[in-house]
């Protein structure tokens, strides 16, 4: 499971949107940008190029983390998946068994997560202490902040809005 990387068409697309624009635009971009730098001259006092390189390195890196993502990636339709127990695309409502607040996750792929819409990556710690779990299980999880304790309310499947426009 370690090699697979779980994800909607969504995520898949929007990756492959990132690397289009870094491959065709940004690095092009930088490029340029570095050869500009050269003509002013002596390289040790050159801000310019050394922002721009360093700026290289850094869509390199992106470009390569970006393709072992996309190689290991499994596109996921979760509204075909059986949602009686949280598996991935799940949508979780729970209650905080300490402060009675009502909170709901999404559990998604790790380059969709966006904890602010409530969006979880399916390999964090709370996404995945609750996998496999279902209705009325009331569940204790570790998380960075301490423990917790929740009761699961519901789990459903419902359309993911990954985005608000």
């Amino acid at each position: 499971m370690q090699n697979i990387e779980p994800m909607t068409l969504f995520g898949y697309e929007k990756l492959q949107a990132e690397v289009k624009d870094l491959k065709k635009v940004k690095r092009p971009q930088c490029v340029k940008d570095i050869e500009s730098a050269l003509e002013h001259g002596d390289l040790k006092e050159n801000a310019e190029y050394h922002a721009a390189k360093e700026m290289q390195k850094n869509i390199d890196n992106r470009l390569d983390s970006l393709s072992n993502i996309i190689a290991k990636a499994k596109i996921v339709d979760p509204s075909e998946l059986e949602h009686a127990k949280i598996s991935f695309g799940s949508t979780v409502v729970m209650t905080d068994m300490d402060t009675d607040e009502e909170v709901t996750y999404t559990i998604v792929g790790g380059c969709e997560s966006n904890p602010d819409m409530g969006l979880i990556s399916f390999g964090s710690p709370l996404a995945r202490q609750l996998l496999g779990k279902e209705e009325g299980d009331e569940v204790k999880v570790r998380l960075p902040g301490g423990e917790k304790e929740f009761e699961i309310d519901e789990v459903r499947y419902q359309e993911i809005v990954f985005e608000t426009h």
